[in-house]
């Protein structure tokens, strides 16, 4: 009964999980839940008040369907301040989450064989909703061991005549890994060897950066007219419910994603868009009182793993709110074949969520997000070292 496209298509293992563990909850059982990528804090005061103006100033109506030219306006002024980025609000276009904006450009972007080139670790909906657009991921691989980064001469290897696109996240969800403004310049350099190459950053993440200053893909000069920039409010503002997400990139690609738009959900909720005005004029520092917890957090994670689970490898990411390590260190232990096995696991013994990495296409790993109080973390890592031993 149901279409070919969405039966090639897996569930998104993040969601998966999380279900999993919202269903063992429902039993009464004491899930500790390190699965989704979702802050654990009260949205600021100055985003709650603008949506609350917005209520009762009665903006109820449909909006345009790329987005409230006043909040283009201020997307295009943030890119600007941020980024360095130049883009008028005609080559920006808002969205319900930046998973539709993702999810807008690959289906705007690809023709049946198309390729779009990932590194791996990657966002788990990349490589589906590139397979449901009748597209073929070509994936790149990297381990912990170089902190998940390609290298130009990866790169150079992977891009074929059939590659349309190149899309990854910076700061990296699952690894938390971010390229560096050398890094990233000496990846572009490869793509100026291959001009009809598109470049996708998705840069949800761009506020969560805990040392050093964050570096866009599309301020590269060479750059700037080939690169599509993908961001949103969820992370950095802790509104993931809310759902507002935008995309800026070459008109022609604005416009197909905004026609996209019209006939799938039309415009993004009105109420977050007046909201999202607030938040990006605000900008970075009114929430960095998030990133410094992230980092107690993250370094909290990163030592209590190394205290009491022996053979677990990690790295030290430097974004995000995810620890990737490679744990196949238990793999072959009791009825343990992969991640897969080890997550349910680790659920149904230790009552933890954390993520498989096949889904991210690196197989040895799991994702925790450390987006959950400092004390929650260090007794999930206890249950999990008492659920290991046993194995």
């Amino acid at each position: 009964m149901l279409s070919d496209k969405v039966l090639s298509i897996a569930e998104s293992a993040t969601l998966a999980t999380a279900q999993k563990a919202r269903e063992l909850a429902q039993t009464g059982v004491d899930v500790i839940s390190m699965s989704l990528g979702e802050p654990d804090f009260a949205p600021p005061e100055l985003i709650k008040e603008a949506a609350i103006k917005a209520i009762q100033d009665n903006v109820a109506s449909y909006s345009p369907v790329p987005g409230y030219a006043d909040l283009r306006q201020a997307i295009s002024a943030k890119f600007k301040r941020d980024n360095n980025l130049d883009y008028n609000e005609n080559q920006i276009v808002v969205s319900n989450g930046a998973k539709q904006s993702i999810a807008n450009m690959i289906i705007s972007l690809l023709n049946d064989g198309d390729e779009v080139v990932l590194p791996a670790p990657y966002w788990v909906s990349y490589f589906d909703v590139i397979k449901f657009a009748g597209g073929k991921s070509g994936v790149i691989p990297t381990d912990i061991d170089s902190d998940f980064k390609i290298t130009p001469e990866q790169l150079d290897k992977a891009i074929t005549d059939k590659t349309k696109l190149f899309l990854f996240s910076n700061p990296c969800n699952p690894s938390g890994t971010v390229y560096t403004k050398e890094e990233l310049e000496a990846l572009a350099k490869v793509f100026e060897k291959y001009p009809n190459v598109l470049i996708a950053s998705d840069e949800i993440y761009e506020y969560i950066v805990f040392e050093g200053e964050y570096f866009s893909f599309g301020s590269i000069p060479s750059m700037k007219d080939r690169t599509i920039t993908i961001n949103g409010l969820s992370k950095a503002f802790a509104v993931t419910g809310w759902r507002l997400g935008y995309l800026a990139g070459p008109t022609e690609l604005v416009q197909a994603c905004s026609k996209i738009q019209s006939q799938f959900t039309s415009g993004a909720n009105s109420i977050a868009q007046k909201a999202a005005i607030a938040a990006l004029n605000a900008g970075p520092e009114s929430v960095a009182y998030m990133k410094e917890a992230f980092l107690q957090r993250r370094n909290r994670l990163i030592k209590e793993i190394n205290d009491r689970l022996p053979g677990v490898i990690t790295n030290n990411p430097n974004g995000a709110f995810y620890l990737f390590p490679d744990m196949s260190c238990y793999f072959g232990k009791g009825n343990i074949k992969d991640s897969q096995d080890l997550s349910l696991y680790l659920l149904q013994e230790a009552h933890v969520a954390i993520t498989p990495g096949e889904p991210f296409g690196a197989p040895n790993c799991m994702r925790f997000s450390y987006a959950l109080a400092e004390d929650k973390i260090v007794e999930a890592v206890e249950r999990i070292e008492k659920a290991v031993k046993k194995l």
